[in-house]
């Protein structure tokens, strides 16, 4: 399969509209609240104050990823909500998506370090990225995760 071509739409929430808001919430329900049978709640107060990443093929979702401020949830800039719907995975746009995230926080924040509470299972898809575990493993949402690091 081939890997279709993303745009890529950087905006804070007041700046998405409703229907790319929409969107993003559907996905994010979709993966982290019921493929992962997680109840919790998936909309906070994050959303109100974080960069939203959301990767579009044609006019569909592809991925999505949040990036919160540094000092906001983390002293540094952080990635979570990090996803590849469904339809389009086996595709390698979870690289793509996060390549994309980690030159932006680059650019926007210069010799910052990223943090992440990664998903245990994907521990090493993020070591690929130059993370590294700095926490033992804890649970969140019942869920195995694990802090990471990834220097400036």
């Amino acid at each position: 399969m081939q890997r279709p071509e993303l745009r890529f739409q950087w905006a804070r929430l007041g700046d998405l509209s409703a229907v790319e808001f929409h969107a993003a919430m559907v996905q994010r329900e979709a993966v982290f609240v019921i493929e992962q049978n997680c109840v919790y709640p998936d909309a906070d107060a994050y959303d109100l104050q974080c960069w939203h990443l959301l990767a579009w093929a044609g006019g569909q979702l592809a991925a999505y990823l949040r990036v919160t401020d540094p000092g906001s949830k983390y002293p540094e800039p952080s990635l979570g909500r990090v996803l590849t719907s469904p339809a389009f995975r086996g595709q390698g746009l979870g690289q793509v998506l996060l390549t994309e995230a980690l030159a932006r926080c680059a650019t926007t924040w210069p010799g910052q370090p990223n943090r992440i509470s990664a998903q245990q299972y994907l521990l090493k898809f993020y070591q690929g990225f130059g993370f590294v575990p700095v926490s033992q493993v804890y649970l969140e949402d019942n869920i195995p995760h694990v802090e990471m690091l990834r220097a400036a």
